[in-house]
């Protein structure tokens, strides 16, 4: 069973990593206005803490600690999904991609929150 639980983690590990490399990617795309290189700023912190706190999680020292960081990569990815809706985009491919990333950001929160409940 430890195994199963294991490889879930780094699961969502790797998952958390490849949604900040996606953001990261599309934001390299994106036409460079002032609204969305200040918003690019921001998503990418975002999404790039979500798997940080993941990691710090997984090494909490109590369930206590655990659950806090859980509840800060939720917040996290449902901070990138609010800045992923604000940038602005031109092209149908990219408003793709976007929908995308926001979709992914929707799954992680409510992992995230199925997680924190289930540690109660």
């Amino acid at each position: 069973m430890t195994e199963i639980k294991n490889s879930k983690r780094y699961d969502l590990e790797e998952r958390t990593l490849r949604f900040a490399k996606e953001v990261i990617e599309f934001v390299s795309t994106l036409p460079k206005t002032v609204a969305n290189i200040e918003i690019m700023k921001q998503v990418i912190r975002s999404s790039g803490s979500v798997g940080s706190n993941y990691i710090e999680a997984n090494e909490a020292l109590s369930k206590k600690d655990f659950t806090m960081r859980v509840k800060i990569c939720r917040k996290e990815a449902k901070e990138s999904r609010y800045w992923l809706r604000l940038i602005e985009v031109s092209e149908e491919d990219a408003e793709r991609r976007k929908q995308s990333l926001i979709n992914e950001a929707t799954e992680l929160m409510k992992i995230f929150g199925s997680i924190v409940g289930k540690a109660k």
